[in-house]
């Protein structure tokens, strides 16, 4: 497995590569868990060459976020990645993205100001920068991504649409713990009983799931029954339980299409989010 901290050196090894196969890229800010190994193990089966990056990317936190604390442990993260099969990894340092006069940023209007955009202002303009410049480096033929950070996954789709990007995103499903927590780097966060009181989230949305499945269609009732469950639970502030129709996120007056039901709550040091996507055609409605 080769390491590389340049662009140049990047570039070269996927240079050296391009004509065996498609090139897949897995973004990551490092400290693995199994939903980053579910997206590089995806690689894995549908490409020639897997590329991961580990980079902690400054510009998308904010002022008073975690970005110095944010766990990290690139021993580790790159023996995972060797048993994963993946062929390289790119580490580099925030001067080799962002060099002394960097002013250039990505901006994907709409879509950014709601659930996760409207509590952390310019985050998706660091996301959309950071995965331009990964696309632009790398040059991969797919991405890998996960499911848990839906708003992101919607953003970096519309983005590829728009730009005309030569790359295909691709959504890998949330991988949870036993007891339904979604597994998050931040997760470490959490004292034990924290980590008991995060479930709520989960269970929220199943609660959903399951007044979906007897027939419920309306959005308001079933946002208020999340707030409502996640509320009861004194360790978890709630910041957001709401409901819009994909891929836009726009707002909903009846459940139809292809719905995201999205969380976001603070529990400790930890923020977390979570979701469940309903296709409401396969329950027969369009």
């Amino acid at each position: 497995m080769k390491i590389c901290q340049t662009i140049a050196s990047i570039r070269d090894f996927v240079r050296s590569v391009r004509n065996k196969g498609p090139v897949g890229l897995v973004p990551t800010m490092g400290y693995f868990h199994e939903g980053h190994l579910a997206l590089m193990r995806r690689a894995r089966q549908e490409c020639t060459t897997v590329v991961v990056s580990i980079f902690v990317n400054p510009i998308q936190f904010g002022p008073s976020e975690d970005y110095e604390t944010y766990p990290r442990n690139t021993e580790r993260d790159l023996h995972l990645a060797r048993e994963a099969g993946v062929d390289a990894v790119f580490i580099p340092g925030a001067a080799e993205m962002y060099p002394e006069g960097y002013a250039t940023y990505v901006d994907v209007e709409r879509l950014t100001d709601k659930l996760c955009g409207r509590s952390r202002p310019g985050h998706f303009r660091g996301v959309a920068t950071v995965v331009t410049k990964l696309f632009n480096i790398v040059n991969p033929d797919i991405a890998y991504f996960g499911e848990k950070d839906a708003q992101q996954l919607q953003v970096i789709r519309k983005m590829v649409r728009d730009l005309n990007m030569p790359v295909k995103v691709v959504g890998i499903p949330t991988v949870r713990e036993p007891d339904g927590l979604a597994m998050s780097s931040r997760n470490t966060y959490l004292s034990p009983g924290e980590r008991r009181a995060a479930t709520v989230l989960y269970r929220a949305l199943q609660q959903v799931c399951r007044a979906v499945a007897k027939g419920e269609r309306d959005p308001v009732y079933l946002q208020q029954m999340m707030k409502e469950i996640i509320n009861q639970e004194p360790l978890v502030q709630l910041e957001y339980a709401e409901i819009y129709q994909l891929p836009d996120l726009e707002p909903l007056s009846v459940l139809k299409g292809d719905v995201l039901v999205a969380v976001a709550a603070r529990c400790g040091r930890a923020r977390l989010i979570d979701n469940v996507r309903l296709n409401m055609e396969s329950l027969g409605e369009k």
